[in-house]
């Protein structure tokens, strides 16, 4: 069993920064993906950045150059760096594990998410 924590959400204004954390409790982490997602109302979940076991990245079209993930397999931890953040950004963020090693694997642990709010 994997469990993820989220940390680190809140408001903001358009043009701030914030950091997300996930913390994980799974023995193998640094075997993990990790990745980050978001949902705001009406509009569909999307992934917003992934990071690969061996530190290969994906983003979001929407937010590349805006956006940071990272990971400390000693904290087993996973951040996303936010910054330039604009209204669009506003959704809950979910922090996930993909704990497969097969490119089609679901996402199969996930966090309890956590608001981000960016004022206008």
């Amino acid at each position: 069993q994997v469990q993820l924590v989220e940390s680190g959400g809140g408001l903001v204004q358009a043009g701030g920064s914030l950091r997300l954390s996930c913390a994980a409790s799974g023995r193998t982490f640094s075997t993990y993906t990790m990745g980050w997602f978001r949902q705001a109302p009406g509009k569909e979940r999307a992934l917003v950045a992934a990071i690969r076991s061996g530190g290969t990245t994906n983003y979001l079209d929407s937010v590349k150059g805006r956006f940071t993930i990272s990971r400390d397999n000693a904290k087993s931890t996973v951040y996303l760096q936010m910054h330039s953040l604009t209204p669009e950004d506003t959704a809950v963020y979910y922090c996930a594990a993909k704990t497969g090693r097969n490119f089609y694997a679901s996402y199969d642990y996930w966090g309890q998410g956590t608001q981000v709010t960016v004022s206008s």
